[in-house]
């Protein structure tokens, strides 16, 4: 039971806030100070220049070739953003100076100058991954998941209206728990035979009732390199839904990460295709069967979210439009304008067998063309460092546009490709999107009233501080 506990202890270290990434970094700047000194007494002052030199030139290489595969090529398909090029800069700068200090000292001053080559690489790669917030913990490195399995919770398909449920809370005949709680989930794919990994559900408190109300869904993913837990744990979306449930009686959507890629290493691309199986009949008949099959979830189109962040961004704005008989809204975060693994010409060939046709099929201003006129919902996001994602957002926001989608484009200030602008874009999307499904029961009614209290969501989207709402 102890390793047990020591191993839970570990995997909870966060390391993208707290002491641990400021003990390596206190740590490299200590074993600098210590080299610097140690060489600044005359007669060692020139090898210390020569170290300083390489320093420098090693920081400016680092920093140019980090641009070069950012911008210049755009080697992952997005820009890296300003703040991870200084990172990589800063750090090279560094591994620069204790490589030459490795190589022109001798002794004990060798022997830190060694291990600080090491422990810059683990300073630098925390300081990237804080960037991005994408690793919160170390469990997160290797995808630890502690989350215990929906076999192990009875829930009810005894379902009521969320009116009742409402009316229920109000008179005390019910009382919803303060915490929902997050399930992992084996989802069975007899359409598809997809090879999805274990994929994550967050029940709301109503959810956990004995008689829950009939709920709105999300289906989230998170996007390549990535896994189903990933969503969650690199987002503050469970805080977000848990105060949002607080303040409506217990009431927030039922919230679905399934995997869409079977791999971290692989990209699915969301798509029926020769290479990684059927993700597209995974994702919208597999995954939706099991929801209405086992949650306590409404029917209505209009009451289900598709979105995600990066590729799972891509994969909504794809499956959305495709699939208006599922998916009422999409929310997605700094998706990409179509999806994306090399070329096109090698995706046609690679992935769907050498049709052109149904490539384009999966680029979503033609999904949104081919399916208008709609009335569904669209909201994008996208940091505005990430100067990609922002032309993609208004490039698939004015399509939408033009198929009759409404659509609202959020620009999150100071974030770039990153958790930081999922989080900002979910913490004001959430109760506008809630509020269209039906879960701010107050004086409006189901799906198309409700005006003034939708105004309302939508002046508290517009007023909230690091964000610029476009309608």
């Amino acid at each position: 039971m102890a390793s047990v506990a020591a191993w839970q202890w570990f995997y909870a270290i966060h390391i993208t806030r707290g002491w641990f990434p400021i003990l390596c970094w206190t740590l490299v700047a200590i074993g600098l100070a210590v080299l610097v000194a140690a060489q600044a007494q005359r007669g060692r002052r020139r090898v210390l220049a020569r170290q300083c030199v390489v320093a420098i030139v090693c920081g400016l290489v680092g920093g140019a070739a980090a641009w070069f595969v950012s911008d210049g090529i755009v080697l992952f398909g997005v820009e890296l953003g300003w703040d991870v090029i200084v990172a990589c800069a800063v750090g090279f700068l560094l591994l620069g100076f204790f490589v030459a200090a490795a190589v022109g000292t001798h002794g004990w001053r060798r022997v830190v100058a060694i291990v600080m080559v090491p422990l810059t690489l683990l300073a630098t790669g925390v300081r990237v991954n804080a960037i991005y917030g994408e690793y919160q913990t170390i469990g997160s490195l290797v995808d630890y998941s502690p989350y215990p399995h929906i076999s192990t919770l009875h829930v009810s398909l005894d379902t009521v209206s969320v009116d009742a449920w409402a009316k229920q809370v109000a008179s005390g005949e019910v009382t919803p728990e303060k915490e929902g709680r997050l399930l992992s989930v084996d989802i069975p794919n007899p359409a598809s035979k997809f090879r999805a990994r274990k994929g994550l559900v967050w029940l709301p408190p109503a959810a956990l009732a004995k008689r829950p109300p009939k709920l709105p869904v999300m289906v989230m993913l998170a996007g390549q390199p990535g896994s189903p837990t990933r969503f969650f744990t690199a987002s503050d979306t469970i805080d977000d839904l848990t105060k949002y449930a607080n303040e409506h009686d217990g009431l927030a959507p039922i919230v679905v990460s399934p995997d869409q890629n079977t791999a971290s290493s692989r990209n699915s691309l969301c798509s029926d295709t020769t290479r990684w199986g059927k993700a597209e009949t995974y994702l919208t008949r597999d995954v939706p069967d099991w929801i209405r099959a086992n949650l306590p979830v409404s029917r209505d189109p209009a009451d289900w979210t598709i979105g995600g962040f990066s590729q799972g961004g891509t994969c909504s704005t794809q499956l959305g439009p495709n699939h208006p008989e599922l998916y009422g809204n999409v929310l997605a975060v700094d998706g990409e304008i179509a999806p994306t693994d090399g070329n096109v010409e090698q995706m046609v060939e690679g992935y769907f067998g050498g049709d052109r046709a149904a490539y384009e099929r999966q680029v979503p201003v033609n999904a949104l063309r081919a399916h208008a006129p709609s009335k569904q919902t669209m909201v994008l996001a996208a940091g505005e460092k990430d100067t990609t994602s922002v032309a993609n957002i208004a490039t698939i926001g004015d399509a939408a546009e033009q198929a009759g989608w409404t659509v609202v484009r959020i620009k999150v200030k100071d974030a770039g490709h990153d958790w930081r602008a999922v989080n900002e874009a979910f913490a004001v999307a959430l109760p506008w999107l809630c509020d269209r499904m039906g879960l701010d029961v107050g004086d409006m009614s189901r799906h198309g009233s409700g005006t003034d209290e939708r105004q309302r969501e939508e002046r508290r989207m517009q007023e909230r501080a690091g964000i610029e709402v476009q309608q």
